[in-house]
């Protein structure tokens, strides 16, 4: 149907009487819908909001076929005497939820909801909805939605404000959107906000679910509140609300970071008590927590726990205490932990030997670490630029000039730069040992690479 033609429909409709109106006045737009996106200039002076109204609110009219006619309309309102109203947007946007068509709902909905333009209340939004939905589902629907928009815009006080129409009005609240709410929340560090929105949802009498207590539990713990956060499980259990292993690891995770063992302690203890088993992210926690504070017994006790248990022992559990030996200087314990591997059938990666090697250059035991590099060697796992540093640094502290010199070429190589501080290192104890020639070659290379040497490298040379 063309324009003109509609335009004639609505005159004529416009001069019946009420009584002499056909059962269906509009059922010819349904035709002219989807023309009206080939219109470039139009008269249509005749349509009005409660013609609109009729139009939107029509069943026998295909939602999307309604979303065309009035987006046609939002982007040429000189074509038309009034601008759509509340009631013409909510009229779409129920009939699009009807649908399904959740997407388009939204969209609209942001697009009326999110601008400097919307000032109307709650109570006028609340009511010209109620006049629009007739269907209890699609009211909850859109309100959820609406919970849905304002949060994902930051709009936290108008959340909190639907949120307590709905309670107040026993429109159905869908705990997935406040869960999603809390995530927002505590994307933003908005940790505060997220415990009096998770209050209000208990108080509201809603089902929680544990991933909302979850979410709110690792926001707490993020920013270090550990003891709140733990005693908000205990409440939610007191509830009959059963936290999972992920709530449990999350404080554990937080407790074993910050080496808040009193804490943790309490937090195990509630976890036997409610009859939770750790699982590998628990041991890898804890294990982690005492290597890096040098509860090295309690670490090891843990990896002998899970033998007995029959769960399988992987490198990286390993890795985390011979690291921690390491760091505290204890290389002897790190090298009978690293021997012990093979008991369980475990193998040794990379990062086993760069922790152990590493540990063992910075206290000066190079000739263990030498085997330990051929050893690595053999099993196809190469020197990295930082353990190669390493390597060298420590032969420069004992005076290994040659083992230094040797590598330094080896790995250039290679294709590796030695970081210009070891080569300095290496430039002086070969002028010390009259190893000049060498000494000006390494120095070369430094200086080929665009790197300044340090003046004492230089005055070394040329002293010598």
């Amino acid at each position: 149907m063309s324009l003109q033609n509609l335009l004639k429909t609505l005159k004529t409709v416009k001069r019946f009487q009420s009584s002499k109106l056909p059962p269906k006045p509009y059922q010819e737009i349904q035709e002219f819908i989807p023309e009206t996106l080939h219109v470039t200039t139009a008269n249509l002076s005749s349509l009005n909001t409660a013609k609109l109204h009729q139009i939107l609110s029509n069943p026998n009219l295909k939602a999307s076929h309604c979303l065309q006619f009035f987006n046609y309309l939002l982007k040429n309102q000189t074509l038309i005497s009034f601008k759509p109203d509340l009631q013409a947007h909510f009229t779409l946007i129920c009939k699009l939820l009807k649908a399904r068509d959740f997407s388009d709902a939204e969209s609209l909905l942001k697009s009326l909801f999110i601008g400097e333009n919307f000032r109307y209340p709650l109570s006028v939004v609340a009511s010209t909805i109620k006049n629009c939905c007739l269907e209890s589902n699609v009211e909850a629907k859109l309100f959820n939605l609406m919970l849905n928009v304002y949060s994902d815009s930051g709009k936290h006080d108008n959340v909190c404000e639907i949120f307590d129409y709905m309670n107040d009005g026993n429109i159905k609240i869908d705990e997935k959107t406040c869960t999603v709410h809390l995530l927002a929340l505590k994307r933003y560090d908005q940790v505060g906000l997220a415990l009096d929105f998770f209050y209000r949802m208990i108080v509201s009498g809603m089902e929680i679910s544990v991933y909302s207590l979850t979410v709110v539990v690792d926001g707490l713990c993020t920013s270090g509140e550990i003891k709140k956060g733990r005693e908000l499980v205990e409440v939610m259990i007191d509830r009959g609300l059963k936290p999972n292993i992920i709530t449990y690891n999350i404080m554990i995770n937080a407790c074993s970071r910050r080496w808040n063992f009193e804490e943790l302690d309490l937090i195990l203890l509630l976890m036997e008590k409610e009859g939770e088993s750790y699982n590998m992210k628990t041991y890898e926690f804890l294990i982690d927590g005492y290597s890096s504070f040098g509860k090295f017994e309690e670490a090891e006790k843990l990896v002998v726990e899970m033998q007995d248990k029959g769960l399988e022992l992987d490198t990286h559990l390993y890795n985390l205490i011979i690291g921690g030996y390491c760091k505290l200087g204890l290389p002897k314990n790190a090298r009978s932990l690293f021997h012990k591997m093979s008991d369980y059938d475990v193998n040794p990666n990379a990062d086993t030997y760069w922790a152990l090697v590493n540990g063992l250059c910075k206290i000066g035991e190079m000739e263990v670490a030498t085997e330990y590099v051929s050893e690595m060697r053999n099993k196809g796992i190469e020197l990295d630029h930082t353990l190669c540093n390493a390597l060298i640094d420590g032969f420069c502290k004992k005076g290994m000039v040659n083992q230094a010199f040797e590598l330094q070429v080896e790995m250039g190589k290679k294709g590796f730069d030695v970081d210009v501080s070891v080569c300095n290192k290496i430039v002086n104890a070969l002028c010390e040992s009259n190893r000049v020639e060498e000494a000006k070659m390494l120095l070369n290379i430094i200086v080929k690479r665009g790197v300044s040497p340090r003046v004492v490298s230089f005055n070394t040379l040329t002293n010598t």
